[in-house]
């Protein structure tokens, strides 16, 4: 057993894996001989290579199942209202764009002079909202994004999942 956290981890670990097998594969497929001569070859064959790839594959399959599984049936409460995991995630992203935008926003001055075409001609562009209003709600965003998160990953290490880890760790 593992707990939802490990997991994600371990789906990076993993992946990994399976680039450096591929590697080995790659260093093991061909050697340069002499005419004549034996090839020296690996202390692992391709098929034994192969055949650890084809498990770790598998196990990637598994992870990948159990934590969506999982991200799918748990649950946090936020703001009076229950989110999968899946949906609290994607919500800790949308919140964090849109206190970036309105950050953008808030850096801008309410009026400002622009030169105009003409030699006697002066603009202004005038904001058609409050900048302050947008720093105010940038700050309210990001401090939501920030408890959503913390939400889920609390919530990331008291799930478990049925997975064994021991060939890795």
């Amino acid at each position: 057993m593992i707990n939802l956290a490990e997991a994600v981890k371990l789906k990076s670990v993993l992946t990994k894996k399976v680039q450096e097998l591929i590697s080995e594969l790659h260093r093991s497929a061909f050697v340069t001989v002499e005419k004549g001569q034996a090839p020296k070859t690996s202390n692992r064959t391709m098929t034994v290579i192969e055949s650890e790839l084809a498990q770790v594959r598998l196990d990637i399959r598994i992870l990948d199942r159990l934590v969506y599984e999982a991200n799918i049936k748990n649950t946090v409460d936020f703001k009076s209202e229950q989110l999968t995991l899946v949906e609290a995630i994607e919500l800790a992203t949308q919140l964090r764009a849109e206190a970036e935008l309105c950050k953008h926003f808030s850096t801008h001055e309410k009026e400002s002079v622009r030169m105009g075409y003409g030699e006697n001609t002066v603009l202004y562009e005038i904001a058609m909202y409050e900048p302050e209003e947008y720093r105010e709600r940038a700050l309210r965003l990001e401090k939501d994004a920030h408890k959503l998160s913390n939400l889920v990953n609390a919530k990331n290490y008291s799930v478990e999942l049925n997975f064994d880890d021991s060939r890795y760790f």
